[in-house]
């Protein structure tokens, strides 16, 4: 295996590892030399900031991962046609460094297509402005940015010396993304596409293996790979390739006005026990740090600004349980199974338990399963399957019976002793301070404390100011032009909003036709995308949201000149599909006036005014230098829900170092800025009020829509403030409002573990850690004697305050909803306070030898339910016991 190497040499690049090959066979990459099972944890650099980064890779190699994963984002790294991006959140060096800091490799999927519901699915807008192009298939002009992009991040890699043969940490490389899933819409031009993009990559001379994902006609020397839910009956296209999966859904996005999906990880972890058991060898979590879609990164149309993706590390950096620590022990699992998977050059031993049952065993040779295993077979592990989703069945190998839970999977690195099992969670759960998209019952919600009450603290100013946004034309750049124009050809996406605005003469007739009948006219618009927002005489008459949508809209014309004012908007541009250069955005079809007297009105023909952006946006009123530009106003309350209105406020920040959470819930729709940086959309679209329930069942197989939350509730309320972007006092908050909101009722929030609860019981397995104890492996102690034990940890920086229940004996609920037994160990809480009060995370035993025996002939378990505090000076620390 490689060895993480930290010399530094004046004047010379890093070498994190010994310079190391990276080749493949049929079984696994073969890293420096030998096999290898690989876990990988997907982060995006860009949508976390780059003092976030460290935390996120350390918090995922503590979870047990091998490396990490990312795309590259093309529109961050060329905002401008050959003018590169390289600081900030887009320093992809510095990020790849730091990963290797850490010991850990790094696959980057150059793409330069992304998907990743980031805007444009990361391509340039500039791109679809070059004469003759068409995205993804055999364009010659296409064809040249896309290599020349490539290109570039290759070179840029080769000279800081960043892949593995250079002592980096890249052993892998991809080319296009989920091309398979469209290729058939391109004919002939897609497969010769797919042959060029190979060839393209394989000569940069990146050193490594290239991946395609999704692309079953991927070129023989380029790995096909698998996307999805489960990918455990994957196979790639040829016998030299090992099975890789680049992406695991371990949760997915959500989109304004829908619910807020979650996967279960006890079905998480079934997946990529099977897909390990069935002869996979790479695997990575889609996504494992989800982060946030800042300013106006995010995709769709309609995606939120967090992409928290359900991911065991969220949005704020902050460690979700159980989901961390169950996908933890399974990667020790999968660990002390190594030896044995990579053994095994061919299929493992395949053994039918049941209808629904199967093992299959990795030995250095071949066994018998209906006998007791031989002592001197060296290596074996065993993996153990019910895919039934009701029955819990035993099955019997090797001379022992194995209880098997529904839905779940038994690992056995010894193939005697069951290390872990899918279905049996003893990582504890953690109850967050702000839990965006949970239901009670389901998740972790607890009622929200605002700081303002929290500490008697108000940390918003009340000194609210607003600015109105004119309505229409505003600047000397507006321009005229025959006819409707098509959004984005106009914008150049440099703001979700453009003007259209049009005169036209209303007769006397047309006044009277509409009095005598009691109607009133209607603009009609063919389709729009994503909004329209509707003003007549500087009114607002209405809108429309929708992903090319027909509007038809009653409006108030008076006898003369009349002036409409259409406002197109976006909420992220189209991130997947075929043709994406084409799709565009704003209106499609005619736009006319109907229920004149004499027939309909074509306002298509006309001449129209087309106005980019708002004029805030332009003269940047959110930031310090743009402030001055804006006529700020005390709110008049009696207004202050008026749409198309600038707000601004200052705040302070509580001390510590904990994430920021702000509520928004108040507001309508719009953007937000915190000292000028531009922190995303926020919009308070209401979720349908069914589809949600309060109990999710892991067992089947997963979708997308099977464990949703939030009915009834906005999608997003809760929005992101990195740390490193506030001062500890008078921070600037500026938002822009579309349709009515009230700032006075914004709050802020820290984000931390404030609850940790665990419940295991005597009979759970032993702790994994004891597999590589020393008198175990020196076979003094049998691993089966080794007591299960209850892990609590707080967040870094914070101690176990107070423990607020604990029962060894018949405990019943859940966490916060926790009680005690008809048996019950009275020493349960002493014992237990004793050993994790003031402590960042303790362990305690579950055994009659800890607590005695409260009821002889009971399975007993042991709940424990404490509260995390931040840690304060050892001389004033005074817990109450």
């Amino acid at each position: 295996m490689a060895t993480l190497h930290l010399a530094v040499a004046v004047g010379v690049s890093a070498t994190y590892f010994e310079p190391f090959n990276v080749s493949y066979d049929h079984r696994a990459l073969v890293i420096g030399g030998e096999r290898r099972m690989l876990i990988s944890a997907g982060i995006h650099y860009p949508r976390a900031t780059p003092q976030m980064w460290p935390s996120i890779i350390a918090n995922s190699k503590a979870a047990g991962v091998d490396l990490v994963q990312t795309y590259v984002f093309w529109n961050g790294h060329e905002p401008a046609r050959g003018q590169y991006y390289f600081e900030g959140r887009y320093d992809l060096v510095k990020f790849i460094k730091l990963v290797a800091e850490q010991g850990l490799y790094l696959h980057l999927r150059i793409g330069p297509y992304v998907c990743a519901e980031w805007n444009f699915g990361g391509f340039p807008v500039w791109l679809r402005d070059i004469p003759g192009i068409e995205f993804r298939t055999d364009n010659e002009p296409f064809k040249e940015e896309m290599e020349k992009f490539v290109k570039k991040i290759v070179d840029i890699m080769l000279e800081e010396r960043l892949f593995s043969w250079q002592g980096g940490p890249i052993i892998l490389a991809q080319i296009e993304n989920e091309y398979g899933n469209i290729e058939s819409s391109y004919g002939e031009g897609g497969k010769s596409y797919v042959k060029w993009a190979a060839g393209m990559a394989l000569g940069l001379g990146a050193g490594v293996p290239w991946v395609m994902c999704q692309q079953s006609d991927a070129p023989e020397k380029i790995i096909n790979s698998c996307n999805g839910f489960y990918c455990d009956g994957f196979k790639p296209n040829s016998y030299g390739k090992p099975t890789l999966w680049t992406e695991d859904w371990n949760g997915w996005f959500a989109y304004w006005g829908g619910r807020v999906p979650h996967r279960p990880v006890k079905d998480n972890s079934f997946a990529v026990a099977r897909f390990f058991q069935r002869g996979g060898s790479f695997h990575n979590y889609y996504m494992f740090f989800g982060g946030t879609n800042f300013g106006r990164t995010s995709g769709g149309p309609n995606y939120i600004t967090s992409y928290d993706y359900d991911a065991p590390i969220d949005e704020y950096g902050v460690i979700t349980e159980p989901k961390w620590g169950h996908l933890r022990d399974l990667h020790t699992a999968i660990r002390l199974c190594e030896p044995a998977l990579v053994t095994v050059d061919g299929s493992p031993q395949y053994v039918k338990l049941g209808p629904m049952q199967e093992a299959h065993i990795y030995a250095s040779e071949h066994v018998n399963p209906n006998i007791t295993l031989p002592e001197d077979v060296s290596i074996c592990s065993l993996f153990l399957a019910n895919i039934d989703e009701q029955k819990t069945v035993s099955v019997r190998i090797f001379g022992k019976t194995y209880s098997l839970p529904p839905w779940s999977v038994s690992i056995l690195p010894d193939c005697k002793t069951v290390a872990y099992n899918t279905a049996k969670v003893v990582a504890q759960t953690s109850i967050k301070s702000v839990e965006s998209g949970s239901l009670p019952g389901y998740a972790n919600v607890t009622e929200f404390n605002y700081l303002a009450l929290k500490d008697g603290k108000d940390y918003f100013s009340n000194n609210w100011v607003s600015y109105k946004e004119p309505i229409g034309a505003w600047g000397d750049d507006s321009f005229t032009a025959e006819g409707i124009l098509e959004h984005l050809n106009v914008t150049k996406d440099a703001s979700d909003y453009l003007w259209y605005i049009t005169r036209f003469n209303i007769s006397n007739e047309d006044v009277e036709y509409w009095k005598q009948n009691g109607t009133s006219p209607s603009l009609s618009i063919g389709k729009c995308r994503d909004i329209v927002r509707i003003f007549v005489n500087g009114h607002y008459a209405g809108s429309k949201v929708g992903d090319w949508v027909p509007v038809d809209q009653n409006i108030e014309l008076v006898e003369g000149y009349n002036e409409v004012a259409l406002l197109s908007v976006t909420v992220g541009l189209q991130n997947y599909g075929a043709f994406l250069e084409k799709d565009g955005a704003g209106f499609r079809g005619q736009i006319k006036l109907t229920g004149l007297k004499y027939g309909d009105l074509d306002l298509s023909e006309l001449v129209w005014t087309y106005q980019v952006g708002l004029k805030g946006e332009y003269f940047k009123v959110y930031t310090l230098e743009g402030d001055k530009n804006a006529d700020w106003n005390e709110i008049d309350f009696n207004t202050m829900s008026s749409p198309f209105t600038w707000y601004k406020t200052s705040f302070d920040v509580p001390e510590g170092t904990d994430p920021v959470a702000l509520d928004l819930g108040s507001m309508g729709k719009g953007q937000a800025w915190v000292n000028g940086r531009a922190i995303g959309r926020y919009w308070s679209l209401v979720a349908p009020e069914g589809g949600c329930t309060n109990y999710c069942d892991y067992r089947g197989a997963y979708h997308e829509n099977k464990c949703s939350t939030n009915c009834g509730l906005p999608t997003q309320s809760w929005y992101h403030i990195p740390r490193e972007w506030l001062k500890s006092t008078d921070n600037l908050l500026v938002l822009f409002e579309e349709t009515g909101g009230d700032p006075t009722k914004i709050s802020l929030q820290l984000h931390y573990t404030k609850t940790v609860c665990s419940q295991v019981s005597e009979n759970d397995y032993p702790p994994l850690s004891a597999w590589s104890d020393q008198n175990i492996l020196n076979e003094e102690v049998s691993v089966s004697s080794i007591p299960p034990q209850v892990y609590l940890h707080c967040d870094d920086g914070y101690v176990i305050s107070s423990i607020t229940f604990a029962s060894y004996g018949t405990p019943s609920g859940s966490c916060q909803k926790f009680s005690q037994g008809r048996c019950h160990a009275a020493n349960s809480l002493p014992l237990v306070t004793e050993a994790c009060l003031g402590k960042n995370n303790c362990a305690v035993i579950v055994s009659n030898s800890m607590f005695g025996d409260p009821c002889r002939g009971v399975l007993k378990n042991l709940a424990i339910q404490a509260e995390c505090l931040p840690m304060i000076d050892d001389k004033s620390l005074t817990w109450e016991k």
